[in-house]
């Protein structure tokens, strides 16, 4: 198609590889997909379900989360929690249950950040009590639990990091318990601590000791002493 020009030819640019290269990349952004309240459902959702069972109840709770994968196969692959989903044989807490699951479920197809729900579940304290988990971790409520279960599963998808405890501090760690089971001559297993321990004010796991004057979490490194 022949297209005549009418104007005078005052200047003239060349583009370049890089520019092209450039412009095809910012084209290329623009059409990744973020996670966002319009995003539609696929027909099938991968996920993942966890076992939740308390003191407080004979029957278990079973919580789903499924995933949504975003531009699949590219560069720019995503997975992001989608839907949640609580099962349990114990009809007495299905209204809020119902509630918990549907906010959570409309809080994560928002898209943006959506890891603040760990800190607010894991905050609710039951005016009755909490419970200990098996290993010492003590759970102020069903909700915290619940909050601990998406804690795990945002760090399985990658949302989310594991604080790691620095290797000179683990290193602490591991001479504390085992001094402490040579001196009470009970070896404990790998995942448990001494039945004698305290409750970590950090990490809320029964796992603080006391020893040298010192007092010392197992399970976070946690010390008065630094």
């Amino acid at each position: 198609m022949n297209k005549k020009i009418e104007k005078k030819i005052v200047a003239y640019k060349v583009v370049t590889e890089k520019e092209v290269a450039i412009e095809k990349a910012a084209e290329a952004e623009s059409n990744i997909i973020q996670m966002h309240e319009k995003v539609s459902r696929p027909e099938a959702l991968a996920g993942s379900t966890y076992k939740i069972k308390t003191p407080m109840s004979d029957h278990a709770m079973y919580l789903t989360i499924n995933d949504i994968i975003l531009n699949e196969g590219t560069d720019h692959e995503l997975r992001r929690p989608f839907e949640i989903f609580l099962n349990s044989k114990n009809m007495d807490q299905f209204q809020w249950i119902a509630a918990l699951t549907r906010v959570i479920s409309a809080v994560f197809r928002k898209g943006g950040d959506c890891t603040f729900l760990v800190e607010e579940l894991k905050a609710i304290f039951d005016p009755q009590g909490g419970y200990f988990k098996p290993g010492g971790r003590f759970m102020p409520s069903l909700v915290a639990e619940i909050g601990w279960a998406i804690e795990d599963h945002l760090q399985k998808i990658g949302m989310m990091t594991k604080p790691e405890i620095p290797e000179h501090q683990q290193k602490i760690m591991d001479e504390k318990r085992a001094d402490f089971e040579q001196a009470t001559a009970a070896p404990q297993e790998a995942n448990d601590f001494p039945p004698t321990a305290e409750v970590c004010r950090k990490c809320s796991v029964k796992a603080t000791i006391l020893m040298d004057g010192c007092m010392t979490c197992l399970n976070c490194g946690e010390s008065k002493c630094g």
